[in-house]
C-alpha cells in the first residue's frame, strides 16, 4: 500500500468530495483541513511583514482586477486598462509589473487559462467552443498559452480529469 504525504492525502480528499452529498461532503472537508492544519509549512514572509500597499494603490490595483475579470473574453487595450488605473499606458505597464510581477498579458492570460480549466472540467462544450468562449481569438494562441500554464494540452488536460473523476466515482 502506497503511503501518501498531507498533500496528496489532501487532493484524495478533495476528488471524494465531488461524489459525495450531504455530511460525508463536510466530513471530508473537515478532514483536509485538519490535515493541511497539522501539516509543517514555512512561512513565504516574516511575522513583522506588512504590505506596504497604500490604500489608493490596493483601490487602483483592485479596479484593474476587477475589470479584468469582468472583461476577460475580450480584447482589452493597454489604453483602455490604463484608463482604468487613471494611469498613461506606459507607466501602467511598469506600474502593474511592478505590483504583480508580471505582465498584464501574462495576467489575462493565467485568467482565460483558468477560465478554460473549469470549462473543460464541466464537459459540456468542445474544447474549440471552449477556445473562443474563453477570449481567444485562434485555437493556436489558445493551445499556446493553455499548455504554456498548464503544462499540458487542453484535451490532455480534460483527459486527465475525468479518468481522476472516473478512478474516484469507482472507489467509493
Amino acid at each position: 500500500m502506497k503511503t501518501f504525504g498531507a498533500k496528496e492525502r489532501v487532493a484524495e480528499l478533495l476528488e471524494k468530495m465531488l461524489n459525495c452529498n450531504g455530511s460525508r461532503k463536510v466530513i471530508l472537508l473537515m478532514e483536509a483541513l485538519t490535515l493541511i492544519a497539522e501539516s509543517q509549512f514555512t512561512l513565504l514572509a516574516s511575522i513583522g511583514f506588512n504590505n506596504d500597499f497604500k490604500e489608493a494603490e490596493s483601490d487602483r490595483i483592485n479596479a484593474i482586477y476587477e475589470f479584468t475579470l469582468a472583461n476577460f473574453k475580450r480584447k482589452i487595450s493597454t489604453e483602455e486598462i490604463a484608463a482604468v488605473a487613471n494611469i498613461s499606458p506606459h507607466s501602467f505597464c511598469r506600474y502593474f509589473k511592478s505590483r504583480t510581477r508580471k505582465t498584464y498579458s501574462q495576467f489575462i492570460n493565467e485568467i482565460k487559462v483558468g477560465h478554460i480549466c473549469k470549462l473543460l472540467i464541466e464537459d459540456k462544450i468542445s474544447i474549440k467552443q471552449i477556445c473562443f468562449e474563453s477570449g481567444f481569438q485562434n485555437f493556436a494562441s489558445f493551445h499556446k498559452y493553455f499548455k504554456q500554464v498548464t503544462g499540458k494540452t487542453p484535451l490532455q488536460y480534460q483527459k486527465k480529469f475525468l479518468a481522476k473523476k472516473e478512478k474516484a466515482v469507482i472507489v467509493l
